[in-house]
C-alpha cells in the first residue's frame, strides 16, 4: 500500500487522515474559586415559566371577566358603582379580580424587567429603573388587594 492511499484514507473512511490530524478542542472553562456555585439559580427560566403559564391563565381570565362583564351581564350600561359592589360581595368574583390583578401585575413587571435588562445599558440605571419598577408594583399589588378587601358598599 502506498503512503497515498495511507493518507487519503479509503473511501469509506470518517477518521482524520495521518498528514492532517482533526484540530484540538480545549475543554470548557473551569469553575474558578471566585464563582461559587451558590450563586448559579434558575430564575431566568422561572421567570420564562411565568411568563408562559401566566400568560395562558391571563388570557382565560380576562376573556371571562369581558365576556361576562360586557357580553351576559347586561354591557358596559349595567356596570356601575351598585353593581361593582354586589359583584364584589361574593368571594368567588373577589378572588377572580385578585388573581387577575396580582398576575397581571407580576406579568407586566417581569416583561419590564426583562425589556430593562437588555436596553438599560449603565449599572446604576438599570438598578435604579428596576428598584421602581419593584416599588410600583409592589405598591399596586398591595393598593388593589387592599380596594378588593376593604370594599364598602355602604359609603
Amino acid at each position: 500500500m502506498s503512503d497515498a492511499t495511507i493518507s487519503s484514507g479509503s473511501a469509506g473512511s470518517t477518521g482524520p487522515s495521518v498528514e492532517n490530524p482533526a484540530p484540538l478542542i480545549e475543554p470548557p472553562r473551569a469553575r474558578t474559586g471566585k464563582t461559587p456555585k451558590s450563586t448559579r439559580t434558575n430564575f431566568e427560566l422561572y421567570g420564562w415559566l411565568f411568563m408562559r403559564l401566566s400568560g395562558i391563565l391571563l388570557v382565560v381570565l380576562v376573556l371571562g371577566h369581558l365576556l361576562i362583564q360586557l357580553v351576559l351581564d347586561g354591557g358596559v350600561t349595567k356596570v356601575s358603582f351598585a353593581f361593582v359592589a354586589g359583584r364584589w360581595a361574593s368571594p368567588f368574583w373577589q378572588a377572580w379580580d385578585l388573581i387577575m390583578l396580582w398576575l397581571a401585575m407580576l406579568h407586566g413587571a417581569n416583561g419590564l424587567r426583562t425589556i430593562i435588562n437588555d436596553y438599560a445599558e449603565r449599572d446604576n440605571t438599570r438598578f435604579w429603573l428596576k428598584m421602581l419598577l419593584y416599588t410600583a408594583t409592589v405598591f399596586t399589588i398591595l393598593l388593589g388587594t387592599l380596594v378588593i378587601f376593604t370594599f364598602d358598599p355602604n359609603i
